[in-house]
């Protein structure tokens, strides 16, 4: 099961949540913060599946933008992956040229 899904930018900004599971808004603040300092912090050679606390994240890079999924620790990781290309396949064709240009965090520019 997803339990929250996160796009940020290089720079650590949050440009979309959506949380399928109740977590309150001050503990929100401090999960991206963690989450988003485990993923920057690895390297492209490193797998992009990691153990966090109760759930695993799942998270890809593209350009300027990292797309991470919160997931159970019964939830097929592969699965997820491919989810959040198809999710960036959807936004391209929606969008067009994010992919090309390497532009996705200006599509969620507040």
């Amino acid at each position: 099961m997803i339990k929250f899904f996160l796009m940020v930018n290089k720079q650590g900004q949050t440009r979309l949540s959506r949380y399928y599971e109740h977590v309150e808004i001050n503990k929100r603040t401090m999960l991206e913060a963690e989450v988003i300092k485990n993923c920057l912090s690895r390297s492209k050679d490193q797998c992009s599946f990691i153990e966090y606390k109760d759930f695993k994240l799942v998270y890809r890079q593209y350009a300027a933008l990292f797309v991470v999924v919160g997931i159970n620790e019964t939830e097929n990781e592969m699965a997820v992956y491919e989810l959040i290309h198809n999710f960036v396949e959807v936004l391209d064709k929606y969008f067009s040229r994010v992919v090309r240009h390497s532009i996705y965090y200006e599509i969620f520019l507040p």
